[in-house]
């Protein structure tokens, strides 16, 4: 739900600046020389980041490490939290919440 002083109203939107990006970035130094990188390799910790989208009034903000995957998810709940991002439940999701409003189909 909504909480009170948000703006629900929609806005024109072009393609491309539609959704809201959530940016994982790794950690590639010490695997290899420096100044060189071995080839789809990096360190299972890194940054994330909101990338800035002014349809959605989004700004770039400030980059959040995380130290290894499982704490990606809470890494980028906390990203999202910080930039007011509200997430409404997919039909997937919808089925383990008890009071989850039902998303409406395009006809």
């Amino acid at each position: 739900m909504a909480k009170s002083g948000d703006d629900l109203t929609a806005r024109e939107a072009k393609w491309g600046s539609r959704m809201i990006e959530v940016r994982l970035r790794f950690w590639t130094d010490n695997l290899a020389p420096k100044g060189e990188v071995i080839p789809k390799h990096a360190w299972s910790s890194g940054m994330a980041r909101m990338m800035a989208n002014e349809p959605h009034g989004i700004k770039s903000g400030k980059r959040i490490p995380f130290n290894s995957l499982p704490e990606i998810a809470s890494t980028v709940e906390k990203v999202l939290i910080e930039h007011g991002v509200t997430l409404h439940p997919s039909n997937r999701m919808q089925r383990y919440l008890a009071d989850a409003p039902k998303r409406k189909r395009k006809s």
